[in-house]
């Protein structure tokens, strides 16, 4: 299987669009935007992201399955990723977040997960990330507080 990181194309907006509205992976997520049926509140969002942001969509064998980035203020930068429930447990978030980091030499950097999501948390810390913090934050995906889990990479 090869996993590559790409520029994001405007074809890829739909697949994201489809990924954030399934049920499941919304709630694993946790931390996603209020409606995720707002198609306009999405197209905002990725205008921001893409303007903002240092992001990636993510290959599998030539397919987008998901996308990665760094985004936030010097010395606060965080990464995100999101991967297509169907490629769970492939290994296709480490690859993609590896090669998202080679391309960030920046440290520190940091990640939140709900604390629940342990997937999203072996990621994290198969890249090198630590636990730093334990904190809690509304998650509009299951619509409460939630625990959640502040990870750091420092080299």
């Amino acid at each position: 299987m090869q996993i590559d990181l790409r520029p994001v194309h405007d074809s890829d907006l739909p697949v994201f669009y489809r990924q954030m509205t399934d049920p499941e992976a919304r709630r694993m997520a946790a931390f996603t935007p209020p409606d995720p049926a707002d198609r306009s509140q999405f197209e905002d969002h990725w205008k921001r992201v893409r303007s903002g942001a240092l992001v990636r969509t993510v290959l599998t064998d030539g397919d987008v399955v998901g996308h990665a980035a760094v985004y936030g203020e010097p010395g606060e930068r965080e990464v995100t990723y999101w991967v297509d429930r169907s490629h769970w447990g492939r290994g296709i978030a480490t690859a993609a977040l590896r090669a998202l980091l080679a391309e960030v030499p920046e440290r520190p950097l940091y990640a939140r997960a709900a604390a629940d999501n342990a997937g999203s948390l072996r990621v994290l810390e198969k890249c090198g990330f630590r636990v730093t913090a334990h904190a809690s934050g509304f998650a509009d995906a299951r619509g409460e507080e939630i625990p959640e889990v502040v990870l750091r990479l420092e080299a």
